[in-house]
């Protein structure tokens, strides 16, 4: 698929390919699932991003991250903003697996987010994600907005993806995408 974007007298047109590609999809079946993985992730992009629609099964929690079965807390960090509700918006930093979303129990809402992760297969730097997650609940939304750190070099292979405790509910969907590019 291509952008174009119109060019005037003075510039040509300009034609630009689509610099995101599908990697994979996975979508919770019935039954749910206690964590989502995406494995075997090729190194030929500069950036990966995961997007996402999801839900527990029981008591809302938050979906974190981790990489390449890293599961060390200290290895991890993250720091944000949230905006709760119609309450006073607040600042929040943690050594912590960095967490990707804000995921309610309710019956028929879910959560999304957007998830940057940047660099992936660069061994000269720790890798960064930033994140854009909420959720609407008829009056009491969520809104985070965060970035996180793994403190470590190695290039990023596998993504696991799970909530604080419980599982995923069915119809829960993680998209990969690559970002080639810089």
């Amino acid at each position: 698929m291509l952008n174009i974007i119109a060019g005037t007298l003075s510039s040509p047109l300009v034609i630009v390919p689509n610099s995101y590609e599908s990697i994979e999809t996975i979508t919770v079946g019935s039954g749910g699932a206690s964590s989502v993985t995406f494995s075997s992730i090729p190194s030929t992009y500069t950036h990966l991003q995961i997007r996402a629609i999801a839900r527990i099964a029981t008591g809302g929690q938050a979906g974190i991250i981790q990489f390449n079965g890293d599961t060390t807390t200290t290895n991890y960090y993250q720091h944000g903003i949230e905006a709760l509700g119609s309450g006073t918006p607040g600042g929040f930093g943690s050594n912590s697996f960095p967490t990707i979303l804000s995921i309610p129990s309710t019956a028929n809402i879910f959560a999304v987010t957007v998830t940057d992760i940047l660099d992936y297969t660069n061994t000269n730097k720790y890798k960064t994600i930033r994140v854009l997650t909420g959720q609407e609940k008829n009056t009491t939304g969520e809104l985070y907005v965060l970035s996180g750190l793994w403190k470590n070099t190695n290039a990023i292979t596998s993504i696991l993806i799970k909530p604080n405790a419980s599982s995923f509910a069915e119809f829960t969907q993680f998209a990969l995408y690559g970002i080639k590019g810089a």
